[in-house]
């Protein structure tokens, strides 16, 4: 059964988001991604700078069972990204929710997330 904590909020797509207070948004992929895709190899993030839209597909993980995109759970600037994942992606598989987060993002319509799912509610998606 896959880690779902309580805090953050989630995408249909396995990606999880923290909200701080300053309107930045952390995202990572979920415990249940990274099981599913089994032992990531490769990363690509978006840049520093770029504009997302909700739902944009941004970036890829590659295991040694698939490659899949990566989606923007909300829009906005993207203000960091982590460096270390992108070198050590195996980050991902023992740690998604802590060193494994991907990418930081300014948003620009703080009202999207509203619209994701909450630990329940991911919960459910996943039959849990």
């Amino acid at each position: 059964m896959s880690s779902i904590p309580a805090d953050l909020h989630y995408t249909a797509e396995h990606e999880w988001l923290s909200l701080s207070a300053d309107g930045v948004a952390r995202i990572g992929i979920t415990d249940h991604a990274q099981e599913a895709l089994g032992d990531i190899v490769f990363l690509t993030l978006p840049s520093v700078g770029a504009t997302l839209a909700a739902g944009q597909a941004c970036g890829e993980v590659e295991s040694t069972k698939s490659v899949s995109d990566i989606y923007a759970p909300v829009s906005g600037e993207v203000v960091a990204r982590n460096e270390s994942a992108e070198t050590a992606p195996e980050t991902l598989n023992a740690d998604p929710y802590g060193a494994g987060w991907l990418f930081e993002v300014r948003l620009t319509d703080a009202s999207e997330v509203a619209s994701l799912l909450d630990a329940a509610g991911y919960a459910a998606l996943l039959g849990q």
